[in-house]
């Protein structure tokens, strides 16, 4: 493997970033470039800690790097300051989709609350129909540079907040206009998806697809909670689930695990997890395994069947691109392009769209692996 001075990634000589990619976990919240947050803050006269966009990049990385999901969601309390109008959300939608393309990202989907972008004075309905507007602007900006994505909107409520169900009906209202499913996210530890199970009923009558984060900041309880009052059809990061596999013997490349009911019920059914590596060591996700990516339960997830994915999660706090995750997977792990595409149609697969084109963004995955 080798890095180019762009960035790119090189493996078995092909380049990673070239590769057709799918993104499943993306908050656009997380995902700002540092130098539209500097300028959006200027007109808005917020202060930022740094002024420079390299600077600030390196800023948010830095105050990430916690160890604690409570302290690296505090990093958000800026990005979402700067999106806080149509036009500052409409900007950071189409920004967004560009970056997707840019990194070979073929099709993502892109998670936000609309509750928290509210103090300028939009209405939840604007705030929609603004990030829609800057994701078409996007994906027509990427098919006039030659590049062809497509995004979907994954509709969050906040956990420790009371607006569930209300956001619930706001992502029904607009499917078919750009709300391709439903997510709740914020401080998982004390705030079970049981407590908004009158939202995911809500959903669940109206057939609106779910994926809850669970299994980051809480354990076991909280995935049993996403997969029983939210009926997720992924889990957002997942990777506790390991806590419910035992090792009876390890020799080498083989090891010998007892499931636990959870565990075999996620791997069996092919509950997709989302996985994003380098956040589940900045919040602290995989410190009963260790601090190091390489004792990231990834690689016994896959090699055990789980349907792994990988995502970046927030792109501005990891400093960090789909491509960069999998690279640093290929380094932790020495997976080669079977593995990566693996991944690619476990995410293609995973994805809430109809089934039709979900074969047909498997088919543009493996005609782009063909090296």
């Amino acid at each position: 493997m080798s890095i180019d001075p762009n960035g790119d990634v090189t493996i078995q000589g092909t380049s990673l970033r070239s590769l057709p990619k799918v993104s499943l976990h993306d908050h656009l919240d997380g995902a700002l470039r540092p130098a539209t947050i500097i300028e959006l803050a200027d007109a808005a006269g917020i202060d930022v800690p740094e002024t420079k966009p390299a600077a600030l990049g390196k800023w948010f990385t830095k105050q990430s790097d916690s160890g604690s999901l409570v302290e690296y969601l505090k990093t958000f309390d800026l990005t979402t300051a700067v999106m806080q109008t149509q036009e500052g959300l409409t900007r950071v939608a189409r920004e967004f989709v560009q970056d997707l393309a840019t990194d070979g990202v073929i099709y993502g989907e892109v998670r936000w609350a609309p509750e928290q972008h509210l103090a300028g004075g939009l209405s939840l309905e604007q705030t929609v129909e603004a990030v829609q507007q800057g994701i078409e602007e996007g994906e027509d900006a990427a098919d006039r540079a030659g590049s062809s994505i497509r995004v979907g909107q994954l509709i969050t409520a906040m956990r420790h907040t009371d607006r569930a169900r209300e956001i619930a009906e706001l992502a029904v209202a607009f499917r078919g206009r750009g709300a391709v499913g439903f997510d709740i996210a914020g401080p998982e530890d004390g705030f079970p998806a049981s407590n908004h199970r009158a939202a995911f009923d809500y959903l669940a009558e109206n057939f609106f697809p779910v994926t809850v984060h669970a299994g980051e900041a809480a354990g076991l309880a909280s995935i049993r909670s996403a997969l029983i009052d939210g009926r997720a059809l992924r889990l957002g990061h997942g990777v506790r689930i390991a806590e419910d596999l035992q090792v009876i013997t390890q020799e080498g490349d083989e090891v010998q695990v007892q499931f636990g009911d959870l565990a075999r019920w996620v791997r069996d059914r092919e509950i997709p997890l989302e996985l994003s590596p380098s956040s589940n060591l900045q919040t602290g996700a995989i410190a009963a395994w260790g601090t190091e990516l390489a004792d990231h339960p990834f690689d016994l997830l896959y090699q055990l069947g789980f349907a792994v994915t990988v995502n970046v999660d927030n792109r501005t706090m990891s400093g960090t691109s789909l491509t960069r995750e999998l690279a640093l997977l290929v380094e932790a792990f020495e997976y080669d392009l079977d593995d990566l595409e693996t991944f690619q149609f476990n995410a293609a697969a995973a994805t809430f769209l109809p089934v039709e084109e979900r074969e047909e963004l498997v088919e543009m995955i493996a005609e782009g692996f063909e090296v």
